[in-house]
């Protein structure tokens, strides 16, 4: 503590770790702590199955938690996010050489909901937009040749436009190009391209265009679904970029309270623990360590966490999926993600399946609102439900070389993760992450 460093960062979120595990590559002096005994902060993955009952304050009773099994076999995660293949979060754990430490398995498959509680397939292809029963003959056709467009076009190559001016035709005008009707563009905004609102639709369709691309590429990957997703459950992935951090040198201090964030003249001077103060030239922190006045509340998201006896109905013999209800469908402003796990990635016994429902909050009942996701999954054998605020820095912390990280939103993805992550880089450090710029060492990381 007495020593003075780069950085520091406060908490072992995902965000938090991603960054300590990049500054150390970079050589940077990082201090990393956290105020709990585990790793990952609000992202953390809740084992044994005991434990989930504590964390939601509920006296497990020993009769009924026998019939889930060996409570080491389930690893919760309190956020819930599937890694697109080809997404950016991927590319970081290839670049910095995290994968070494991780496994992972696909999802099995990816849904839509349209109509009375009716859940299809997303289409992973233009065959099986021909077969699909999301659109109607007529509208197939259009579609496949709508994929077809957004598979050929080339941002370096005008050929490819077709009369299409990327940088100003918005996304609204592409799909009446193709004369796409109002459940199709519904799905494909939401549950292809990912968006959290319409508000795509009048902006220039060239974001849209590369984030359908990335998805049917990250589809071609494996086939079943864009997504990946680490074994033994999310928590995985911090304690992944922490090891990346200490073989790089990066120091970490567990159970450790953070006093205060010190500062001068509106500036980062370091952080005080039980009365000691490490020096530094930077802090990054998760909203839950931020000073008052530094951040802002900005929303709820509610979230339910569901044991299931059985697979969600509708999805086959899919052990794990992703299903979004865009906003549309539910009468909503914002989309409804249910995401399911099972066994097969060591997160639950194998009798029986993990599913969690989310959205943002809009009104004062927030369980009412993940009801057209939890009629989806079938009979519940327990569920725990959270409603968690959402919070985003006041300042962008180039002044104050205070770098505060936005809370997880409704997604069940990680671009947004993500992103976050690459602009506070970038504010911090001035410049872009250029990937191929980061080496890792040839040593395995200690145990």
């Amino acid at each position: 503590m007495d020593e003075e460093y780069d950085v520091i960062v406060l908490g072992t979120g995902l965000k938090e770790c991603i960054l300590s595990g990049i500054s150390s590559v970079e050589k940077k002096k990082v201090l990393h702590m956290d105020r709990n005994k585990y790793y990952g902060g609000d992202s953390a993955s809740i084992s044994p199955l005991e434990d989930l009952w504590e964390y939601f304050k509920e006296k497990p009773e020993k009769i009924k938690m026998e019939k889930y099994g060996r409570g080491r076999d389930w690893n919760v995660d309190l956020i819930p996010k599937f890694l697109m293949v080809s997404g950016q979060l991927v590319k970081l754990l290839i670049y910095t050489g995290v994968t070494k430490y991780l496994e992972f398995k696909g999802i099995d498959g990816s849904y839509v909901y349209q109509g009375e509680g009716m859940i299809f397939k997303v289409p992973s292809n233009e065959k099986e937009a021909l077969s699909s029963n999301l659109m109607g003959m007529m509208e197939k056709r259009r579609f496949k040749n709508f994929l077809c467009y957004v598979t050929l076009f080339n941002e370096e190559d005008p050929a490819t436009f077709d009369g299409v001016d990327p940088g100003k035709t918005t996304t609204k005008e592409l799909y009446d190009k193709f004369g796409l009707e109002q459940n199709t563009a519904d799905f494909t905004g939401h549950a292809i391209a990912l968006y959290l609102d319409d508000s795509y639709m009048d902006k220039p369709c060239l974001e849209t265009i590369k984030r359908i691309k990335l998805y049917y590429e990250s589809l071609a990957r494996y086939g079943k679904s864009p997504y990946l997703y680490p074994l033994y459950g999310l928590g995985e992935l911090p304690q992944g970029f922490a090891r990346l951090s200490a073989v790089f040198g990066g120091t970490y201090m567990l159970n450790k309270p953070v006093d205060e964030i010190v500062m001068e003249n509106g500036q980062v001077v370091g952080v005080k623990s039980e009365g000691k103060v490490a020096k530094c030239k930077a802090v990054i922190c998760d909203p839950s360590y931020a000073p008052d006045g530094c951040i802002k509340k900005v929303g709820q998201v509610v979230r339910a966490i569901c044991l299931l006896k059985n697979r969600i109905p509708e999805t086959g013999d899919n052990e794990s999926c992703q299903i979004i209800i865009p906003q549309i469908q539910a009468n909503r402003k914002s989309d409804i993600y249910v995401c399911c796990v099972s066994g097969a990635h060591q997160v639950a016994n194998q009798e029986y399946y993990l599913a969690i429902v989310s959205t943002t909050v809009e009104t004062d009942h927030p369980e009412e609102e993940l009801m057209p996701g939890l009629q989806l999954l079938g009979p519940i054998e327990k569920k725990f439900v959270a409603v968690c605020d959402l919070f985003e820095p006041t300042d962008d912390g180039t002044q104050s070389k205070l770098f505060i990280s936005t809370s997880y939103d409704a997604t069940t993805h990680f671009e947004t993760t993500c992103t976050d992550v690459l602009d506070i880089y970038k504010r911090m450090m001035g410049k872009d992450l250029d990937y191929s710029s980061i080496t890792t060492p040839s040593e395995e990381c200690p145990q």
